[in-house]
């Protein structure tokens, strides 16, 4: 479970949620699979609509930009993105995200590895909203500012609390990594995130950066599914 600061900026956040408060919303249970319809009571914008369409591939493009979360995910493909709605008294109860999905109006499938929440509503807009994902450390409960994101395995059990009072928007996606397995995934993003730490600081020799590099990318080669032809959908 990885927090991404600031993914989107707080005039970005506005230029998305004035888009949304004028796009067509319907029952988010629509869009559910399985045992999850049963426990998912919120509002989702429509996926079809070319204003919302248009938010979602400028979020996709920003997954591209943001290497932290490249690092965190190593993203082979990428649902696109959907926005929630929490009203007072919705809830999503608890539930694991679908194993495969199709991509909208394709044939295309992806693994869905990684879940994504975005964050477009401030924690003091509204009174619960918890986003509660239950871990081997127990259950974590995630509520941040808007901009921020957090990644976390899509074989997690989790829900969202209800609202209680306010309103809660959110954007959500799911990835396709091209590493299958979680701890490997995680074992990757700390070296990577080690190595980029060391080359701030400025102080290790090239000879030793070029041997950590070539453990990282031959660890990714490695490991890896299938190398994407292209990196999002």
């Amino acid at each position: 479970m990885i927090v991404i600061d600031k993914i989107l900026s707080t005039e970005e956040v506005n230029a998305y949620r004035n888009v949304l408060a004028d796009a067509p919303w319907a029952d988010g249970a629509n869009t559910a699979m399985g045992m999850a319809a049963s426990v998912k009571n919120n509002n989702q914008a429509d996926a079809n609509n070319d204003s919302v369409r248009q938010l979602a591939n400028q979020l996709l493009a920003r997954i591209g930009e943001t290497p932290k979360l490249v690092s965190a995910a190593l993203p082979h493909k990428i649902f696109p993105p959907c926005f929630n709605r929490y009203n007072e008294a919705q809830e999503y109860g608890f539930h694991v995200d679908a194993a495969v999905m199709r991509i909208p109006n394709t044939a295309e499938v992806i693994r869905s590895d990684i879940s994504m929440t975005t964050f477009l509503s401030e924690p003091e807009e509204y009174e619960g909203g918890e986003l509660i994902i239950s871990t081997e450390f127990g259950q974590q409960s995630i509520k941040l500012p808007a901009g921020y994101a957090v990644v976390y395995p899509s074989s997690s059990l989790h829900k969202v609390n209800a609202v209680t009072k306010g309103q809660r928007v959110a954007a959500i996606t799911w990835m396709q990594s091209m590493i299958t397995d979680v701890s490997m995934r995680q074992n990757l993003y700390q070296l990577d995130q080690s190595i980029q730490n060391l080359i701030k600081e400025n102080k290790t020799s090239r000879t030793e950066m070029d041997n950590l590099h070539n453990v990282y990318h031959n660890s990714v080669s490695y490991t890896h599914l299938t190398l994407p032809t292209t990196p999002y959908v």
